[in-house]
């Protein structure tokens, strides 16, 4: 009979499938608590901020705090724009796989903000590498809808030609770095290329995102070593949205009370913010660019939010949480938080919302009309075979000239 000692560990979520959803464990502390330093401020000193929580939205949907970036309702309101066009294009695309007219899909919802709001609140020149739940970036940045289903349905107007998975788009024109299927790769590439801006006296800096589950790989210690050691202009964002792909954030933080805490063992500034506030991930990512643009070094972010949907269209959740977990969650909607926000202000209502939701269906609805006269997944056109050939040398090697002339290509 085998026998198990009593002193191996293995960490287990609060609740499983079956139960009631539970969230009392987690301290939310009132919005507008936290403290915010100059940005020149010593790594070291922003232990209070890695335990805490950055947060600016009130329960009343007011800004509040030394973190209330101020902005103009303007902004605001493209910012809630974005948003919505994420989770519609989310909701369309979703469907559009299950109806077998793509093969895989990966959705944000309830993370819009971690995405739109840093963003926002960075240059447009400042090289950004996401992981798969930042399309946010993209329509914050203007990517074109069609270019963007074009890749995911692969046909022949796909800027990757087919080489990669749907949602792992790329678009060099916009400093948006390919996504990679390999967890983390794009940790120590943002540090890497960071170190590189400042070595040319480049005012640009870099962002880069990660799951929590991610941060359990060799490359995030890897790329917190070189930022810290080259004091390099780049923000580390890690995304604790709860759940990796089938286990809780436990198995990834360990024994550290947060993920932000993990950075102040490398001697860099920490953040533990509200993911699901707008204004909380813009006032953090504009205070880390600015610190970084300044020649102070690198900033580790934890967008503390909730991943309300499967990990994927492969992914059944029912497996490993309970049943209407993300209802429960208690930071609520970053969507609906930043519009109960506007309406707050007088600067938005629930009939300019309804139609904007109606508009941007619409919107999304046309893109992918206009997306398939490109071609379909099953019908094609796709890529022309000799583009396999293509972008992967810089000059063909004897083996890719051979291949293509025994296809005749």
């Amino acid at each position: 009979m085998a026998h198990t000692d009593p002193r191996f560990h293995v960490p287990a979520p609060h609740v499983r499938p079956g139960d009631t959803p539970d969230f009392s464990h987690i301290e939310i502390p009132p919005a507008g608590t936290a403290r915010r330093p100059d940005v020149s401020i010593a790594g070291s000193e922003t232990l209070d901020l890695a335990l805490g929580l950055v947060r600016v939205l009130d329960h009343n949907h007011q800004a509040v705090g030394e973190w209330d970036p101020k902005l103009e309702p303007e902004i605001m309101r493209e910012g809630l724009r974005h948003m919505v066009l994420t989770r519609v294009y989310d909701e369309r695309m979703q469907k559009l796989q299950r109806q077998g007219k793509m093969s895989f899909y990966m959705k944000s919802m309830g993370e819009e903000a971690v995405a739109v709001a840093a963003a926002m609140a960075l240059e447009k020149t400042d090289m950004v590498f996401p992981s798969y739940r930042q399309q946010g970036i993209l329509f914050a940045r203007g990517r074109d809808i069609v270019d963007m289903m074009c890749h995911c349905i692969s046909n022949s107007r796909d800027n990757l030609k087919g080489r990669q998975l749907p949602v792992h788009y790329t678009w060099a024109e916009g400093d948006f770095f390919s996504i990679s299927g390999n967890l983390t790769t794009q940790f120590p590439q943002a540090v890497g290329y960071a170190m590189a801006c400042q070595f040319k006296g480049e005012s640009r800096i870099t962002a880069s995102w990660i799951g929590d589950g991610s941060s359990a790989e060799g490359d995030f210690h890897g790329a917190l070593v070189l930022a810290s050691t080259y004091r390099a202009p780049v923000i580390l964002n890690i995304v604790n949205n709860q759940w990796a792909i089938s286990t809780f954030q436990g198995m990834a933080a360990g024994a550290s009370e947060t993920f932000a805490l993990k950075g102040i063992g490398y001697g860099l500034a920490s953040l533990r913010i509200d993911g699901n506030d707008f204004l909380a991930v813009y006032a953090a990512t504009k205070w880390a660019a600015e610190r970084a643009r300044a020649g102070h070094g690198a900033t580790v972010i934890e967008s503390y939010t909730y991943r309300a949907d499967a990990h994927s269209t492969s992914d059944d959740p029912s497996g490993y949480r309970p049943k209407g977990e993300a209802d429960a969650w208690p930071l609520g909607d970053p969507v609906e938080r930043l519009k109960n926000h506007l309406i707050g202000l007088g600067e938005w209502d629930e009939e300019r919302h309804a139609a904007l939701e109606k508009e941007l269906d619409q919107l999304v609805i046309a893109s992918y009309k206009e997306a398939e006269t490109f071609g379909t997944l099953h019908d094609g056109p796709l890529s022309p075979v000799q583009t396999m050939f293509e972008d992967v040398y810089a000059e063909p090697d004897w083996r890719l000239r051979r291949q293509r002339r025994d296809l005749g290509v």
